[in-house]
């Protein structure tokens, strides 16, 4: 019976927390800071996570594109349509702005040349132990090329379609498929080693 209620209560605050979004963002729209702060910190973790995962843990780099985020948020706010939550659209402009950085890092000393990149991966340190040993998944991620690792991100934990990670990388849709598989594998060799 609990559980009963309880289930059928997590909906309802779904929708009632969009809703408060809704409101926020209107007013933030209309000039309220407070409003725009209200939301900032509502969304500011989950922001700062999928921007820390797609730039491979550099944490001060992911918080400039955190606040770079939520500039541009506060400056688009007048063009949110409410067709989708906001958290949606948030999350969305967040990676892009991250993904906007990769791009302008793609020709940039220690950007992949993919093959580079996973040749690197799982090598031996001086000591001779493989240096996955002491990686968690996190750090796994991370240790991925940046195109293998932000289509497994977006894929994965943000759940964008192969068609929308294609448009907003500009690749093939048949190359984003292929970097998410690239990029499991070499996680679960990553992992394996763990185990």
């Amino acid at each position: 019976m609990l559980m009963a209620t309880m289930t059928a209560t997590l909906p309802e605050a779904a929708c009632d927390a969009a809703d408060d979004d809704h409101a926020l963002v209107r007013a933030s729209a209309g000039g309220d800071a407070g409003a725009f702060e209200t939301l900032y910190r509502r969304h500011l973790g989950r922001v700062h996570g999928v921007i820390l995962r797609l730039v491979g843990h550099q944490h001060s780099r992911a918080e400039d594109l955190t606040q770079e985020a939520f500039v541009r948020a506060w400056q688009a706010l007048p063009s949110f349509r409410f067709e989708s939550a906001f958290s949606t659209w948030l999350h969305r402009l967040a990676a892009n702005t991250a993904l906007m950085e990769l791009r302008s890092r793609r020709g940039a000393p220690g950007m992949d040349s993919d093959e580079e990149a996973f040749d690197a991966i799982g090598t031996v340190d001086s000591a001779g132990h493989a240096t996955a040993l002491s990686m968690d998944l996190e750090q796994a991620v991370a240790s991925l090329p940046p195109r293998a690792r932000a289509v497994l991100v977006l894929y994965d934990v943000e759940g964008w379609k192969h068609e929308e990670i294609a448009d907003t990388l500009d690749m093939a849709v048949g190359s984003s498929k292929a970097q998410l598989h690239r990029a499991r594998k070499l996680l679960r060799a990553k992992l394996g080693d763990h185990a």
